[in-house]
């Protein structure tokens, strides 16, 4: 079932693909700009505000439903099976990860040591594997959903870790456009259920940043990678200084916000390398 308010979240969304701003709708709907904020803020719209939002803009509300029910049967977890079959092959991974960044056929075959006829062979497995569906005209249409994360120590974080992590951290992150953070504190549980709330709010933008993106030429744009961990922990040779009597700081149940991999999230594209 539909509601009103993902409507409104899917309006606001495509308004903002199409470089449409509240200034313009409330032109249109003969409101202040404050009230439009106020109205999508609030999600305050009725059936007939909302057909009058998308006449402004020239959207066309079935247009608006498909979206939202295309989007609400997107894919946010691959099966241990769908995983196993991407880290088996580079190249498969490869075309994956760009496939799902919504890079176009030509721009796969172009950027990488890939023919044609290969990457259709790539992107048909990926098909039968349903993380993509490729349509007429070769056109690729990603299946993963904006909130897709891979299986906690599945394949392919056991792939990064092994394969990938060392490289990825081995780096000064002193460049533009990078950063890397690593702090310490003394949190209580209902703290770190907090932070790994903010944290997932993070990766969330980020994918929605990544959405935003999508409509500037490949040219312009770099893979980029973000990584977020947070959980209990004590470097070992701390805790081998502790006192037999005194429990270590890790004591009871694991929280971790784990790694968080947007499908693009992977570096790939133009890269400095070391």
């Amino acid at each position: 079932m539909i509601n009103t308010g993902v409507l409104v979240e899917a309006l606001k969304r495509t308004l903002k693909a199409r470089g449409i701003t509240y200034a313009r709708v409330a032109a249109g709907l003969q409101l202040s700009e404050a009230s439009v904020k106020r109205m999508f803020s609030k999600r305050d719209f009725t059936l007939q505000r909302l057909d009058e939002v998308c006449r402004i803009a020239d959207i066309d509300i079935g247009d608006l439903l498909q979206a939202v029910v295309e989007r609400q049967a997107q894919i946010s977890r691959l099966s241990v099976e769908q995983e196993s079959e991407l880290v088996s092959d580079t190249k498969l991974l490869l075309v994956a990860l760009c496939a799902v960044g919504h890079w176009t056929l030509d721009e796969i075959a172009g950027t990488y040591d890939l023919s044609r006829p290969d990457c259709i062979k790539y992107l048909v497995r990926l098909d039968r594997l349903k993380i993509i569906e490729l349509q007429p005209g070769d056109r690729i249409k990603p299946l993963l959903s904006r909130t897709f994360s891979w299986l906690p120590d599945g394949p392919v974080q056991r792939h990064f870790r092994a394969h990938i992590e060392a490289e990825y951290l081995n780096w000064p992150f002193d460049g533009p456009g990078e950063l890397l953070l690593f702090v310490n504190g003394f949190l209580s549980r209902a703290s770190m259920t907090e932070v790994i709330a903010r944290l997932r709010r993070v990766a969330a933008e980020f994918a929605e940043i990544h959405n935003n993106d999508l409509r500037l030429p490949l040219q312009v744009r770099n893979g980029a990678s973000l990584l977020l961990a947070v959980r209990p922990w004590e470097p070992r040779a701390f805790r081998a200084l502790r006192r037999q009597d005194h429990p270590p700081v890790t004591a009871g149940r694991l929280l971790q916000a784990g790694v968080r991999h947007e499908p693009a999230a992977l570096p790939m594209g133009r890269s400095r390398r070391r």
